[in-house]
């Protein structure tokens, strides 16, 4: 997109419409029928971003995620109730987010601490990353789309009600505070409409969670179990849906995997429901706002979902087709 194509720019030397995000977005218009795009040029922006429901069809288009940056640190810890925690509350709907990463700062000893909150409908972020520890990305509702994206977190650090899916993500798994384990997904729906083993694809935080990660390397920090109760219960593990979908990598084998009524391995039938086409019918949407998406499943290209261990001290990389929806989550390549 050319300079002259953008709507405000934001720049903290002076040279855009405004030198704070939150600025940008107060002078935006009231729901928008077409994208109004903002341009956050390079720089670490110290603010917490809320884009309101009336706020619709906002773009922000940064430098890359290593340059444009928005970062803020409040906690539970601190007080704050868990939705005033995120650095960027995007409610309004038809959001699109490209090369930026959302901060929480707070630490890994604060408690729940929201990097982005986004209840926005048809939303989608390329090439963002997301860093936090405990409560990094919440997927508050809404179908949302993450292509190409970085997530960082250790404890239930992808969370929320919305169907969503993370596509040729990198997912990192931080080392937890102590007496935690790490859970990449929480996965909410309440209603049916450092070391191997320290790692779990998710727990059902609802009756009805589902999480599904397809065609996904997952390196052998996964525990064999795959997923965990919460909190030492029984809730969900009937209803709940946990699917697994040629995954490849040591923490790949199921054969040790948890016995719930809800674990499946999935068949090709069960796990072309979840793709971008059939699960987010995002081939009617999309297209609309110029990001990259595969709509049905992976024949093994060389950017499949990784989950690895990295030597970055104690982070997992994971990379593939995950597809969660805090009424469903899903993941691939």
């Amino acid at each position: 997109m050319n300079a002259q194509n953008f709507d405000l720019v934001v720049a903290q030397d002076g040279s855009g419409s405004f030198t704070q995000i939150s600025e940008a977005v107060a002078a935006a218009p009231i729901n928008s029928l077409r994208k109004f795009y903002i341009k956050i040029n390079a720089g670490t922006y110290n603010e917490r971003v809320q884009v309101g429901y009336d706020k619709k069809n906002l773009a922000f288009i940064g430098d890359g995620m290593d340059s444009t940056i928005i970062t803020f640190g409040r906690s539970t810890e601190a007080g704050y109730i868990l939705t005033d925690t995120a650095t960027a509350d995007i409610l309004g709907d038809g959001f699109i987010a490209m090369g930026i990463t959302f901060i929480n700062s707070a630490g890994s000893s604060n408690e729940q601490a929201v990097a982005l909150r986004s209840t926005s409908h048809f939303s989608a972020f390329y090439q963002c990353r997301f860093e936090g520890f405990q409560d990094t990305l919440f997927v508050g509702n809404g179908t949302q789309f993450y292509r190409s994206c970085e997530i960082y977190g250790s404890v239930d650090f992808i969370f929320g009600d919305a169907a969503v899916v993370f596509q040729n993500c990198d997912i990192y798994v931080r080392e937890p505070p102590p007496g935690k384990a790490c859970y990449v997904t929480a996965q909410a729906r309440d209603s049916k409409k450092k070391n191997t083993g320290t790692v779990y694809l998710g727990r059902p935080w609802r009756s009805y969670s589902t999480v599904v990660v397809m065609q996904s390397y997952l390196d052998d920090i996964i525990d064999p179990q795959g997923w965990l109760p919460w909190e030492n219960t029984d809730t969900g593990l009937d209803t709940l849906y946990y699917g697994e979908y040629q995954n490849r990598g040591p923490g790949a084998v199921t054969n040790q995997r948890v016995t719930w009524k809800g674990f499946r391995v999935m068949d090709f039938s069960d796990a072309k429901k979840f793709t971008v086409r059939n699960f987010l019918q995002g081939e009617e949407w999309l297209p609309l706002i110029n990001i990259p998406f595969s709509p049905d499943l992976s024949q093994w290209r060389s950017q499949d979902t990784s989950i690895y261990y990295s030597s970055e001290g104690a982070q997992i990389h994971w990379i593939g087709y995950f597809l969660a929806v805090v009424i469903i989550i899903v993941v691939y390549g």
